[in-house]
């Protein structure tokens, strides 16, 4: 590769984080399709037994349910008052807050204003006014350079191109790029975490704690820079000092968290539902044709590919209180494992679940989440993915899978994407 943002650490840690959440070798989507059908809530943790280390898995004693069906799982992720997601903030979010200042960590009235202060920055029209700067970075930064090679992986640029596009929203100079790819493979050091083994376990919250401290210096540098400065540009951080709701602002340590929770998991996710997309664009010839012919099929691409393979399979609730579900007995503090992978393909909700068809009329997925939670970033991560789409249809002529090597496997159990998408072009 010719361009100059290759970093070894970052491509090292991406693929330890897939590595520590593949799980064992099952077709996953086979096995939900029978849990839905003869078990659709289970005693026990899912995901760890079949060898991935979970928010369930580290439940402090407290017993762990899984829930397989699209129905189950949408009462769940709705209803924050049962099912609440404050124990994030003693696992991944430690990292990110000593103070638990993470919004995926929080529930009823403090989420409501931390909500309400994020969201709006996030929102589909406050995402246009970025488009431009994005495309170039995308367009002419990553993809341009890559034109008369007529041969590529397409991970060879989407690794790097969502951390760039988080680095350019943040505000950071261009001058710092280089370090900045450094502080994100710091940053999924973080995410690689938890380990099965107790040992693993102990260095890897080592290494994560002091890499969130190296990440949380450099963002909080530039807040205090930008808000000396008046904040007086579009970047995220300006965004986020002018921010108001009910009458209260953020502070430089809640802005430096948000900012820096998104250099660790912002990046990674939109690589590998950009990595899935393309998989199964490419896997099928004639659908190529079509969407790059009628770009108004992108949207629709984008949201059954998220349908057909959720970059996260699982999300996690812990219950509040004593509840029911189809049945079973679910206690106060039993940890709540919501396989929205399963829930994505439930036959009774989707016709032809198993069948990956842009046509189809959408009902709402879980991938971004649901209810409370529901991704805050998922329009910025929708632009950028068109953005990408686009710009490959756009500049690689006849783009297919190269027939010289393996084709493309979108595996995982928990966190699912190809670790390679060979391609050539005319």
């Amino acid at each position: 590769m010719k361009t100059t943002y290759r970093s070894e650490k970052l491509e090292e840690a991406f693929a330890a984080l897939s590595a520590n959440y593949r799980g064992t070798d099952i077709d996953l989507y086979a096995v939900c399709r029978d849990r839905r059908a003869t078990s659709p809530v289970a005693t026990g943790d899912f995901m760890n037994s079949i060898g991935v280390p979970t928010h369930a898995g580290a439940n402090h004693g407290h017993p762990t349910f899984t829930l397989f069906k699209y129905n189950d799982v949408k009462n769940v992720l709705q209803d924050s008052a049962t099912f609440n997601s404050r124990f994030m903030a003693k696992g991944f979010g430690s990292f990110f807050s000593a103070d638990g200042l993470v919004i995926t960590a929080m529930d009823g009235e403090a989420h409501r204003k931390a909500r309400g202060l994020l969201q709006p920055v996030f929102a589909p029209d406050a995402v246009l006014p970025w488009r431009a700067a994005i495309e170039h970075q995308i367009r002419d930064e990553f993809i341009l350079p890559l034109v008369p090679d007529k041969r590529a992986d397409l991970l060879d640029f989407g690794l790097y191109f969502p951390i760039r596009v988080i680095y350019g929203l943040i505000g950071f100079p261009d001058e710092e790029l280089g370090n900045f790819y450094e502080y994100a493979a710091m940053g999924l050091t973080v995410l690689a975490g938890p380990k099965i083994d107790p040992a693993e376990e102990a260095a890897s919250r080592e290494r994560a704690m002091k890499a969130t401290n190296t990440l949380y210096e450099t963002v909080m540098a530039l807040v205090k820079r930008r808000r000396a400065e008046g904040a007086p540009g579009d970047d995220l951080v300006c965004r986020l000092l002018r921010a108001e709701f009910e009458g209260r602002k953020l502070d430089d340590h809640e802005i430096t968290t948000f900012a820096r929770s998104m250099v660790a998991a912002g990046g990674e996710t939109t690589t590998r539902t950009f990595s899935s997309i393309m998989t199964l664009l490419l896997q099928r010839p004639a659908l190529v044709e079509r969407v790059r012919n009628d770009r108004s099929l992108v949207s629709k691409l984008i949201d059954e590919g998220v349908r057909f393979e959720p970059v996260s399979t699982v999300k996690v609730r812990q219950a509040v209180r004593d509840v029911e579900i189809r049945g079973v007995q679910i206690p106060r503090d039993a940890m709540v494992q919501c396989v929205v992978a399963s829930a994505n393909r439930d036959e009774e909700i989707f016709d032809n679940s198993d069948t990956f068809d842009i046509d189809r009329r959408q009902k709402p997925s879980f991938t971004f989440g649901f209810g409370p939670h529901m991704c805050i970033g998922q329009y910025l991560a929708k632009m950028e993915l068109s953005i990408a789409i686009n710009a490959v249809l756009d500049l690689f002529p006849n783009i297919r899978l190269d027939p010289d090597r393996p084709a493309p496997v979108i595996a995982g159990s928990m966190l699912r994407g190809a670790s390679s998408v060979p391609v050539i072009w005319d």
